[in-house]
């Protein structure tokens, strides 16, 4: 069982958390403005292919021009998504959260799982699963929307929840807010 004992201190002083969530923030726009450039040229790519001539139907089975056109249209929906999470992300507000606030977007959350294996997460608005390591910290984003992002919401430090059913579930203690 996990016991507030667990509870860790920051070794980042008050005064020094703000400049490090904007930095941080600064990091992940970074992060999904390569993603975005990603897929980008993805899109210029598969909407050249499909607009290729030698994409034209020979016969009314060939479908490469077809299948062509449905990627490019993907890949564009793609990069527009990209666009909107780089967007959503370039307005969050950089606020420096406290041991009693509740956990709300913006928030890089300390956890442990019921095997004590600890993990950093920054709850976001959108684009969740991006993992990268920042100043010494393994941080994965999350969305509001996700499961262990709905969760979080509203919880506060010390709190413990669980996700999931059965020999899947999860137990986790939150252990950090910044």
């Amino acid at each position: 069982m996990i016991t507030e004992s667990r509870l860790i201190n920051n070794s980042i002083s008050d005064s020094e958390d703000m400049s490090y969530k904007a930095r941080l923030i600064d990091h992940i726009i970074t992060e999904l403005v390569k993603i975005h450039a990603t897929a980008l040229n993805a899109a210029k790519h598969a909407h050249a292919m499909a607009t290729d001539k030698q994409n034209i139907p020979e016969n009314k089975y060939d479908t490469l021009g077809l299948e062509s056109g449905y990627l490019a249209q993907g890949q564009a929906q793609r990069a527009a998504e990209c666009s909107a999470e780089l967007d959503a992300f370039k307005h969050i507000i950089v606020k420096d959260f406290v041991a009693q606030d509740s956990i709300t977007i913006g928030a890089l959350v300390g956890i442990v799982d019921q095997h004590e294996t600890p993990l950093w997460v920054f709850l976001a608005p959108s684009s969740g699963g991006t993992k990268f390591e920042f100043e010494g910290r393994k941080i994965m984003v999350i969305s509001a929307a996700s499961p262990l992002g709905k969760q979080l919401l509203g919880k506060e430090l010390g709190d413990e929840y669980h996700i999931g059913q059965g020999s899947h579930s999860k137990h986790y203690f939150i252990t950090d807010i910044i």
